[in-house]
């Protein structure tokens, strides 16, 4: 079976997952993916990712204890799958094979 690629967006929630480890969720997500591209991203583009990539199997979810405040809610953490590594790796030797043999950049 070919595993499709993941897109360049789904690549980065899926690092930002995988970095966070046990603190993955919505917010920690796009909060990272800010810090780390310099740009705004949408909280709805993030949970509708996180969602996708967890029905593609590349994600797994939990849901927290409410927190401790008066009507708190739970959180839903996401953690990377051995399969959401596999495709971020396979995306990045992808990458790697096309920029292998390019001329240097005159500066």
């Amino acid at each position: 079976m070919t595993r499709a690629t993941p897109s360049d967006f789904e690549q980065q929630v899926l690092l930002a997952v995988w970095q966070l480890a046990d603190g993955a969720y919505g917010t920690t997500v796009r909060d990272r993916l800010e810090e780390r591209t310099g740009r705004s991203v949408a909280q709805g583009a993030v949970y509708v990712t996180l969602v996708r990539l967890e029905k593609k199997g590349l994600l797994k979810s939990r849901l927290s204890d409410p927190t401790p405040v008066r009507g708190g809610k739970a959180k839903r953490f996401f953690e990377i799958t051995p399969e959401g590594v596999a495709g971020v790796q396979a995306a990045r030797a992808a990458m790697d094979a096309l920029w292998d043999g390019l001329p240097e950049a005159s500066r």
